[in-house]
């Protein structure tokens, strides 16, 4: 049973801050969550195959949490994490050391990137210490954006005009990835299936869920 009060010293946040500075070399997160009270916390009620959300993902503990429980007990949960790229500002005392450690690595001084950054290095640790650990530990990364179709918006007074404009229906420099996922979006389809390309005719063809849709995205088409 678990108890009504946790006062474990693992729990503390102490621990929380140590383990990001064994991870990135320096204290660039101020009193994160420790991974045990996260994996206490998985305890409850996370069963495999679970996804597990953090809407406020901070460092990433969350999912070093939940790879340290895959790990230890072989089972597939999987996870959301959801992070503003909140900027890190050099000249706020609390910040800066954050902010430093983004230039060091040569990426833009927002939170995000560190919480990237922990997920990379994390990996790696998880991997270590559970060397029988077969599950995937890499992540995508999505970022909210605009929608690269062109939306139908008709002038009644100038009809061939919108006609024409609409022959072009994508947004320009958008790439291949943007428009692929935003079809998995809009179809309801899993974002972590496996996507293969193909070539077809000497065309790159995008197989996703291993033959379950075919995508297409070349300009001319036989």
């Amino acid at each position: 049973k678990f108890k009504s009060i946790w006062d474990d010293k693992k729990f503390n946040t102490q621990n929380g801050t140590q383990e990001v500075k064994e991870l990135l070399g320096c204290g660039a997160m101020q009193f994160p969550k420790p991974v045990a009270l996260l994996e206490e916390i998985l305890q409850f009620g996370v069963d495999d195959n679970d996804i597990v959300l953090d809407f406020f993902a901070g460092s990433g503990t969350t999912w070093h949490a939940v790879m340290s429980r895959n790990g230890a007990d072989q089972q597939n949960r999987r996870f959301i994490l959801v992070q503003l790229p909140e900027p890190l500002d050099p000249t706020n005392k609390e910040k800066k050391v954050a902010a430093d450690f983004c230039n060091e690595i040569g990426k833009p001084q927002n939170l995000s990137e560190i919480t990237k950054e922990r997920l990379r290095r994390a990996a790696r640790k998880v991997q270590n210490d559970n060397p029988l650990l077969v599950g995937n530990l890499g992540f995508h990364v999505f970022k909210l954006d605009s929608s690269n179709i062109q939306s139908w918006e008709v002038d009644r007074h100038n009809l061939p005009l919108t006609l024409e404009n609409a022959v072009q229906h994508l947004i320009t420099n958008r790439s291949e990835a943007d428009i692929l996922y935003e079809l998995l979006l809009k179809l309801g389809l899993d974002l972590c299936v496996p996507i293969e390309p193909r070539a077809i005719v000497g065309k790159t063809v995008h197989s996703i869920g291993k033959g379950t849709l075919l995508v297409c995205l070349a300009e001319h088409i036989t």
